[in-house]
């Protein structure tokens, strides 16, 4: 399994939540480093590993693979508490991560303000964007803003303290103008508890440009995985209705710092169906039944959030949009079996204007995403059980059209199907 390049990118290309955690996991078993290159604690990646289930938000799900080294980047925002908290969940569970996990000393320190004042935010704005509450827009604010804390700084006991100070200020200056001052208990006890964290971290901070470099060098592969998906690039998504980062895979060169000519494939993952959470448009949405129907037969609740997602047919229109702006060489497509009941299934091929033109191309205008009607391709189902199927030709035929017609919409040839949640559940095609 897993013929391709010295350094592949998984990529999401939907509104994430499309599986990357299982394919990130079922390649990691040919590669010797694993590395996150942005995001934060705000993602999630849910790995089925024979009866047991791991949810990951911060550390790379390759750390389910003995020996294999997981690096997050500097383009990830790093919270301290949340990621220690996982990494010794993990220790619990017998998994060894002794030596196999590093932090960029580039990457930012996501801080208890941030979640605080990302709550905040949300809570109090005319148009909710929907986030997570984690913290990630303020951390990467600050970053932005040039008064960000890096994991470099703890390495000077001072400098780390009056910079942590300083956020502080910030922060309860910015709550007690918004009559928030009852927060700013909860802030300081919260602080304390991250700041105390500080050393642990500094032990295994890295450069990971360094190290995958030198995998490079020794003939070693690397597999750079991204969080949420496409249309939530803070660029190339659907903009505000976006993450705070940029999700495609030209954003995995500079997160983990190496030039984009190492990268030697790009796999975007997606499900045999669409689905988001959160705020912003879905124009292949359901209706309500079937919507409720969907989330049902697939689970589709937000690994760190529990939220439920909404969830339509697949976009052709945003898929194909994703394979141009990632450069895809591969598809991997998951959750074939969720649709094994159905006796009809559709594909969105394009966006019309009520009683006006249609395009094939994703608008840049979110708000003519919330106006779109569809035009669908419907295909039969094949209302037949996949999930133990383990090769191509073991699929219904129906399920195999269905494969194929993914593959012309995007242009992209389709590598991997997942027909279940196990890692063993996994069809590579030749």
């Amino acid at each position: 399994m897993f013929r391709t390049g010295n350094c592949t990118v998984v990529v999401g290309c939907q509104w994430g939540d499309e599986g990357k955690g299982k394919i990130v996991d079922v390649l990691s078993e040919a590669v010797q480093i694993v590395a996150r290159y942005q995001g934060g604690a705000n993602a999630g990646h849910t790995v089925h590993v024979g009866a047991k289930e791991f949810i990951l938000h911060q550390i790379p799900s390759g750390i389910l693979h003995p020996g294999t080294r997981c690096l997050l980047g500097n383009g990830v925002v790093l919270d301290i508490e949340q990621f220690f908290e996982e990494f010794d969940a993990l220790v619990e569970r017998d998994i060894d991560v002794g030596g196999r996990v590093g932090v960029s000393e580039r990457a930012h320190l996501l801080m208890p303000y941030h979640r605080v004042l990302d709550r905040m935010s949300e809570d109090r704005a005319a148009e909710k964007i929907g986030t997570t509450g984690r913290g990630i827009g303020p951390a990467y604010e600050d970053k932005a803003g040039r008064r960000g804390i890096r994991v470099a700084d703890l390495h000077d006991a001072d400098r780390f303290r009056r910079l942590v100070d300083r956020g502080i200020e910030r922060a309860r200056a910015r709550l007690e103008a918004m009559g928030e001052s009852a927060r700013v208990d909860e802030l300081l006890e919260a602080m304390e508890r991250s700041v105390a964290l500080g050393e642990r971290l500094r032990a295994i901070a890295t450069d990971p440009a360094i190290e995958i470099m030198q995998a490079f060098a020794d003939g070693r592969r690397v597999l750079l995985e991204g969080a949420q998906g496409t249309a939530l690039d803070l660029d190339h998504g659907t903009y505000p209705f976006v993450t705070s980062s940029n999700t495609t895979a030209a954003g995995a060169a500079i997160g983990v710092g190496i030039g984009p000519t190492r990268i030697t494939d790009v796999v975007g993952v997606v499900k045999a169906y669409t689905t988001r959470v959160g705020n912003g448009p879905l124009p292949t949405g359901f209706d309500e039944a079937m919507d409720e129907r969907m989330r049902q037969l697939g689970g589709e609740f937000g690994a760190t959030t529990g939220r439920p997602r909404r969830c339509g047919w697949f976009d052709a229109v945003l898929a194909r949009y994703a394979a141009r702006v990632n450069g895809l060489t591969a598809l991997a497509v998951t959750k074939l079996d969720v649709l094994d009941t159905l006796p009809e299934i559709g594909i969105g091929l394009e966006y019309c204007k009520p009683g006006g033109e249609c395009t094939r191309e994703f608008p840049a205008d979110t708000s003519m995403l919330a106006n779109v009607e569809p035009n669908f391709e419907v295909m039969p189902g094949w209302q037949s059980d996949t999930t133990g199927c383990r090769k191509l030709e073991d699929l219904p035929s129906n399920a195999r059209a269905y494969l194929d017609r993914i593959e012309e919409l995007t242009a992209t040839p389709v590598r991997w199907v997942s027909v279940g949640t196990r890692r063993d559940q996994i069809i590579e095609v030749a």
